[in-house]
């Protein structure tokens, strides 16, 4: 196959608002040993891309400083020492930065086959998100059948996908959201909708549990939320951070219900973890998740796609914070 030399990207002229991310030219990249090249057929848009826009979430040394960190598309070249992939195979991948382009190099142990039956745009929606709430919501946390969780910010695309795997393995969920329309999502997915404009997440958990509480909460909040979350816990209950949009430092920690509860407070940052770790995480979503998409089930809720010239609109979109599921880019 004959590659261009020269692509289209989106890159980030100076950290600021959406109107910061510009479309030039640059160079096609080349795959490295254990790397493939993605001819990239859609990019799914994720929180991280804004902060990183934003000048707040800098990519790690030796990654692509280009935003977009799930692509799906075709294998056009192997890197030395490849051979899980050939040249054609349709695939979705967790990448190291780069995804707001034509093409993208990946790790290949980051990448999976497209399950049969999905399409670029829906392919794209699942890397970030599915990695990340298998590795915190069922990995750190330790959910399973049986047990009860609550999700803030249900109708995020990290929310979404927790609230479909819940649903699929047998999890009560609650999710909180705030408007009467993503309430209105979360009970579609099978969850008991909280309206935290209207009402106390812990004071409900309390009353619908019969003050049992959760098992696992996933957190995007941070320290706003961090008593209340320590409240609606059960006893050794796990309460998994992935975000501090309501404060990064917390004061007044309620401690004894810490020690009371056995709780465990945990979190991580996928960008951070090791290639061997996201390879490892890979091979868990193939053989407990892959079945469930190749299935027809837990497919991500696309809210709008952009073409990834108009990136900017994407950013404005998510930052908006009216969208239910995913934002993604279709690339030409």
């Amino acid at each position: 196959m004959t590659l261009p030399q020269e692509m289209t990207l989106i890159e980030i002229t100076t950290p600021g608002g959406p109107e910061v991310l510009q479309p030039r030219r640059a160079e096609v990249p080349v795959a490295g040993p254990g790397e493939i090249l993605i001819r990239v057929h859609a990019a799914g848009v994720n929180r991280p891309d804004a902060l990183q826009r934003a000048g707040k979430y800098p990519m790690k040394p030796g990654f692509s400083p280009i935003p977009g960190l799930e692509v799906a598309g075709e294998v056009v070249a192997l890197g030395e020492g490849v051979n899980a992939y050939q040249v054609g195979d349709k695939v979705c991948a967790l990448t190291n930065g780069g995804g707001y382009a034509q093409f993208c190099s990946v790790p290949a142990s980051q990448a999976l086959p497209i399950p049969e039956g999905m399409d670029w745009i829906q392919a794209a929606a699942v890397p970030e998100t599915f990695f990340t709430v298998w590795a915190n919501l069922f990995g750190l946390g330790d959910a399973h059948t049986g047990q009860r969780v609550l999700i803030h910010g249900g109708t995020s695309g990290i929310g979404t996908t927790a609230l479909m795997l819940c649903r699929e393995f047998g999890i009560q969920a609650f999710a909180t959201a705030g408007s009467a329309d993503k309430c209105a999502a979360i009970a579609k997915l099978g969850a008991e909708p909280i309206n935290y404009r209207e009402q106390d997440f812990a004071e409900v958990i309390a009353q619908q549990t019969d003050n049992q509480g959760v098992d696992v909460i996933l957190d995007i909040m941070g320290a706003s939320y961090l008593n209340n979350n320590l409240k609606a816990l059960a006893m050794d209950g796990h309460l998994v951070m992935l975000g501090f949009l309501g404060g990064a430092k917390a004061n007044d920690v309620d401690l004894l219900s810490i020690l009371g509860k056995r709780a465990v407070i945990t979190g991580s940052l996928l960008r951070a973890r090791s290639k061997d770790e996201k390879a490892a995480i890979a091979e868990q979503l193939r053989e407990y998740i892959w079945p469930v998409l190749a299935a027809g089930r837990c497919l991500p809720i696309i809210d709008k796609v952009y073409a990834y010239t108009d990136a900017a609109q994407a950013h404005a979109r998510m930052e908006g914070g009216d969208h239910i599921g995913k934002i993604v880019l279709r690339v030409e």
